[in-house]
């Protein structure tokens, strides 16, 4: 038990040393950004976020029931005429 707990943390503790040395050796102590909208290969695809996705989605409903209320709204007033 007590050898399985030394080596987790021995492994933990390496993977952090990668980190850190990662974090101290690259532009501006950053890592690359692992968004979907960041990656050139997806927008290429047209592959989108999540949350973009949902956002047209959403856009494109109003504007569906925007017009079917422009709609009904002319028919509504043709019907009076």
């Amino acid at each position: 038990m007590m050898q399985t707990l030394l080596i987790s943390t021995l492994i933990i503790a390496i993977a952090m040393i990668f980190f850190l040395v990662r974090v101290l050796f690259t532009k501006q102590g950053e890592f690359k950004s692992q968004h979907i909208h960041d990656s050139e290969a997806m927008k290429e695809r047209g592959i989108h976020c999540v949350m973009d996705q949902d956002r047209e989605m959403r856009e494109r409903t109003l504007l569906t029931k925007k017009n079917r209320i422009t709609q009904n709204t002319r028919i509504t007033q043709n019907n009076k005429l």
